[in-house]
């Protein structure tokens, strides 16, 4: 790809909807801001179960449709990100949903799960030597809370990463690229005990019930977070992407719940650890820009450093 912006931002996620939840407010506001922003989902969702009565038929113990029927809804919320780079790992279909861990879906034929994840980073290679991000950002090696595909994205976008960057492999899949700073997708405690508070406070029945603290994936102790993405500004982009997915998400206000009609908050903020690459500022402070310190994207046009 010729001619792209000084700013690059890659993320890799499992199914369509994990982004606009885990990265919503961050790659509407870096769209916006001129970088180019791609997503890599790795699975169309296809066992995801389906909230809208008049949709359960889409199901995967009925007309398994439930996969064309999500990348439709990935398309949608795009557009209200502003995000124009979206692809499927090895293009649509090439890796089914797992299911949950122990599910007999783990080991189906295509199963992301069952992958070999060197054949499916390969995959990734040539989107990162494409793209040439200066930023990656994906789950942590548990995935945020332990879903098979969630585990394997990590583990596929990590090797990718790193044979992205060296010369002797694929040959023919583009010049080789280091990207400058890997993030994991981050909630620090406190916030999340806070937004809890506030819907038990303001909202205890906008669902049947809340969700616990341990529901939301990747949360940590406050001192493992390094970067904080304000997206405040990018509240309404966030929900209406998040409400896109209709088939996986519920949306009422500043709150949403997954199938299991359990109340969250809808983060703006956005919490990041970086885990490979050198930050940006302070030594010891929080980075507020995911490309801190990236030599070639430093005081981009119309980006915040």
């Amino acid at each position: 790809m010729k001619d792209l912006p000084a700013r690059r931002l890659l993320l890799v996620h499992a199914h369509p909807d994990d982004e606009s939840i885990n990265n919503g407010a961050t790659m509407a506001r870096y769209a916006a801001e001129g970088a180019h922003v791609t997503l890599v989902t790795c699975t169309l969702g296809e066992e995801g179960e389906v909230i809208p009565p008049g949709l359960a038929h889409l199901a995967a113990d009925r007309d398994d449709t439930l996969g064309a029927h999500r990348v439709g809804e990935l398309a949608a919320a795009m557009r209200e990100l502003g995000v124009t780079d979206h692809r499927f790992l090895g293009g649509p279909g090439r890796y089914r949903d797992s299911g949950m861990t122990g599910t007999e879906q783990n080991h189906r034929p295509g199963a992301f799960w069952a992958a070999d994840p060197d054949e499916a980073a390969g995959h990734l290679v040539q989107v990162i030597r494409s793209v040439r991000p200066q930023v990656l950002i994906t789950y942590d090696p548990d995935g945020g809370y332990g879903h098979p595909d969630h585990i394997q994205a990590h583990r596929v976008a990590m090797r990718a990463a790193s044979l992205a960057a060296d010369p002797a492999y694929g040959e023919g899949s583009g010049d080789p690229y280091a990207i400058a700073k890997i993030y994991w997708n981050r909630v620090p405690r406190s916030v999340v005990e806070q937004a809890f508070a506030h819907l038990r406070d303001t909202a205890p029945d906008a669902f049947p019930g809340i969700a616990a603290i341990d529901d939301v994936p990747g949360v940590v102790d406050d001192a493992r977070i390094t970067a904080e993405i304000d997206g405040a500004a990018y509240a309404a982009a966030k929900t209406a992407a998040m409400r896109a997915h209709a088939t996986q998400i519920a949306v009422d206000g500043p709150f949403f719940a997954l199938s299991n009609d359990l109340g969250q908050p809808v983060l703006t903020t956005e919490y990041y650890e970086l885990v490979r690459g050198s930050a940006g500022g302070d030594d010891g402070a929080r980075e507020h820009d995911l490309f801190a310190g990236v030599p070639d994207a430093a005081g981009a046009p119309g980006v915040r450093t």
